[in-house]
């Protein structure tokens, strides 16, 4: 499966890359086309920096975060960026703030959480929302539900990759979409052209990483 891979670079930040592999997969929530590997940016500190360098200009200059809400592990990404964000400036927006960076928990029902300890990070806070992938978009939906249920208003949301534009009337700002993966397509299971062929799946694969079938 890897001898397929495809590098591909961001036009926003050539410095930042993923490995995209063609096949059938499935996510919690679909079948793709193209498995999109962000390991390196999401765990080696060099392509991590230069994300987090990028994501903060849709931000620095016009948006204050007090906490950044991190899933599917780029806790590194939002090191990055909230030092970004907080950086010292004439146009800075969050000028020495010192940014939380939380990440929630599930439940054994499947529902997010924040612990008490955590809550006072969301209530009452500005939040960037920071996803690996969207695809569907029910993960972002579930966050920010969760997010208004603990009583924090998201400023934005930012994402490594993402397959639509929106989710609940906020902008996904996004280092890759899927115009930059060749013929990307995301379907309903029933509807997966793969599946009514009988080609089997290579691998189940979400934001974390995949397993082969």
């Amino acid at each position: 499966m890897e001898s397929r891979a495809i590098k591909i670079k961001s036009p926003k930040n050539s410095k930042i890359s993923i490995s995209v592999i063609p096949g059938h997969f499935a996510t919690n929530h679909s079948h793709v086309n193209y498995y999109i590997d962000m390991t390196s940016i999401k765990h080696r500190h060099a392509m991590a920096y230069e994300a987090a360098a990028t994501m903060a200009m849709r931000y620095e200059n016009n948006t204050p975060i007090d906490t950044i809400i991190c899933m599917d592990g780029c806790e590194i990404i939002a090191a990055f960026l909230a030092q970004y964000l907080a950086k010292s400036g004439i146009m800075s927006m969050n000028d020495k703030s010192d940014i939380a960076i939380i990440t929630p928990e599930f439940n054994s029902n499947g529902q997010m959480i924040f612990r008490d300890n955590i809550q006072k990070m969301v209530w009452e806070k500005r939040v960037l929302l920071l996803v690996a992938s969207a695809t569907t978009g029910k993960t972002i939906n579930r966050s920010l539900e969760c997010i208004k249920y603990y009583g924090g208003s998201v400023m934005g949301i930012s994402a490594i990759f993402s397959a639509i534009s929106e989710m609940g009337g906020i902008h996904i700002d996004s280092i890759f979409t899927s115009s930059d993966v060749p013929n990307y397509q995301t379907y309903l299971f029933k509807d997966c052209p793969d599946c009514q062929q009988k080609r089997k799946i290579d691998a189940i694969v979400n934001s974390y990483g995949y397993s082969k079938i």
